[in-house]
């Protein structure tokens, strides 16, 4: 998954852009206004996600966040800024932000922020990796074009993989987002991953254990 960071302090953006790549996300950073404005005015960005700064030299957040409302109405932003005042929070929600952090705030809040915005966006998107897809919509997979029928369980944990595909998922995240908090034990979730592999073995899409990160879904 791909983040865009708009920060102008170059000691947080440093701090996010580490903290985020730990959880497996690839980081683009940029300091400026005008350099933001001009990348997200035009469709192409690439970014599964924005964290905007709103007090930026050149052109302000509130401005780059109006440019790219204008042609993208689904990519998430999660606006940051020390600003407190109840009218900047409001402008920024109405331009179209999805959520909004405080500075300063806790990177474990940060990270959850983020995975909640992308989790809420994976629900309506459609997914694919290989011959694998899945709409969320239809709640429907397919694998080389054929319906592809899974146990809710399964169901759940293929899409969380999807979503994450190309990175390895621990089995605490795959925990949270495929079990909604459910008790599973490390031999349950080991018991589903087998299944999947033998649903999966024919196909362009492997899933394989990584030793000490998780399962990592991909294609070639």
């Amino acid at each position: 998954m791909k983040l865009l960071l708009i920060e102008d302090d170059p000691l947080l953006a440093e701090t996010l852009s580490d903290a985020m790549r730990l959880e497996h996300f690839t980081v683009t950073t940029l300091d400026d206004g005008d350099q933001a404005l001009a990348l997200l005015s035009q469709p192409g960005h690439a970014a599964d996600l924005v964290l905007l700064d709103l007090n930026l030299p050149g052109a302000s957040g509130l401005e780059v966040l109006a440019a790219l409302r204008r042609h993208d109405s689904d990519t998430p932003v999660l606006i940051i800024t020390a600003r407190g005042a109840i009218e900047d929070r409001v402008r920024g929600l109405d331009l179209g932000a999805d959520d909004y952090l405080a500075k300063p705030f806790a990177l474990d809040e940060l990270e959850a922020r983020v995975r909640a915005l992308l989790r809420r966006r994976g629900r309506h998107q459609a997914l694919r990796v290989g011959t694998l897809s899945f709409d969320p919509e239809a709640q429907r997979f397919t694998l080389d074009d054929a319906a592809l029928a899974l146990p809710p369980r399964e169901q759940r944990l293929l899409a969380c993989l999807m979503r994450h595909a190309g990175a390895p998922v621990d089995k605490a995240r795959l925990a949270e987002d495929a079990f909604a908090g459910e008790v599973m034990g490390d031999n349950a979730i080991e018991v589903y991953i087998h299944r999947l592999r033998q649903r999966l073995k024919d196909s362009d899409v492997s899933l394989r254990t990584v030793r000490g990160l998780g399962y990592l879904l991909e294609a070639p």
